[in-house]
């Protein structure tokens, strides 16, 4: 009996903290090679792009010179296993609305993560403080050095 209830309460627990963590918007990454499986032509597209390359261009760097705070900008979740400004660094992380049956529901994928990026967004990097530059998203969405192939907004 004691077991039982002690089992009970750990099961409990378990589930109060999940759903602390989804109300809390925190929502674990996949990766890009994830997205790929349905968006082959957004996906295609990144890999041309200098936000795909930007770990790349950090390490090479000589001035400023790379470090460990460069990850915050230069790779998706700040660290080098998710290297580049890849989906999820603009679109949230995806492990809440992967399934087809919620992607092919917008306002389901939003509720489960999905960032629909805006200014905002980018600013989170792209500040004039030296290093990087400021951009204007509505300036740039037809950029396809920086951004990926995407249906126009609807």
């Amino acid at each position: 009996m004691r077991k039982t209830t002690i089992i009970c309460a750990l099961g409990l627990a378990v589930v109060a903290l999940a759903a602390l963590n989804v109300a809390a918007g925190d929502h674990a990454y996949v990766g890009a090679d994830k997205c790929k499986m349905c968006h082959k032509v957004q996906y295609n597209s990144w890999l041309e792009t200098t936000h795909a390359k930007a770990l790349d261009a950090a390490k090479a760097s000589t001035d400023p010179a790379f470090e460990a705070k460069c990850l915050g900008c230069h790779a998706t979740n700040s660290d080098e296993s998710l290297a580049g400004v890849q989906c999820e660094a603009c679109h949230g992380g995806g492990a809440d609305f992967k399934k087809m049956s919620i992607m092919k529901d917008k306002d389901a994928a939003v509720a489960n993560g999905l960032v629909i990026p805006t200014q905002a967004t980018c600013d989170g990097c792209h500040k004039d403080n030296g290093h990087s530059k400021v951009v204007v998203l509505a300036d740039n969405l037809d950029n396809r050095a920086a951004i990926h192939e995407h249906k126009a907004a609807e």
